[in-house]
């Protein structure tokens, strides 16, 4: 079920935007007040995301090479305790010989004040875990990893008005969304 929403979906592939979460392009934060921009950031964007919606689908990605779920790794349990298993399912990987297993969890969490806080800080520093969160419907996609976070809109002028709200948060890359 989680395969094409965590992915944005096929109607969303062209409505996406990448923004980074610490000036300059930064990868990892490395102080107290780059964390508390990387949350100022990521936060803002869920807010304006809206409309109303408070509970949001929470849905992390593990991988080893075990076809059914190990113990999750313990900072991921820390942070988002309430998940449970929703499916595994063997990776696509261009080596045949090394088989390598997705193991998606799912909760629910609302969005308003600080319930993800721990979530979006571990996702900062770990690039070990896939995290997605979307509003019950899924018609917006939110996916933050080490440096930026991926916003699939369910329209293109949705995705160009966050990029009018924040150019100096793009990316500076020719090609970049």
């Amino acid at each position: 079920m989680w395969r094409n929403e965590a992915r944005g979906g096929a109607g969303h592939c062209r409505s996406w935007v990448r923004s980074h979460s610490i000036p300059e392009s930064k990868e990892c934060p490395e102080s107290e007040d780059e964390y508390a921009i990387v949350l100022e950031r990521q936060r803002g964007l869920l807010e304006e995301l809206g409309p109303d919606d408070d509970l949001l689908w929470v849905i992390t990605t593990e991988w080893d090479g075990r076809p059914e779920p190990g113990p999750r790794m313990a900072q991921l349990q820390r942070v988002d305790p309430h998940a449970r298993h929703s499916e595994s399912r063997l990776s696509v990987d261009d080596d045949p010989d090394d088989l390598v297993y997705q193991h998606v969890h799912v909760s629910s969490r609302s969005r308003s004040g600080s319930a993800l806080n721990a979530l979006l800080r571990l996702v900062a520093d770990d690039g070990s875990i896939a995290v997605t969160l979307a509003p019950p419907d899924l018609r917006r996609v939110f996916r933050p990893y080490p440096g930026g976070v991926d916003v699939f809109a369910p329209s293109a002028a949705e995705r160009d008005s966050l990029k009018v709200a924040h150019p100096d948060w793009l990316s500076a890359h020719p090609s970049g969304p």
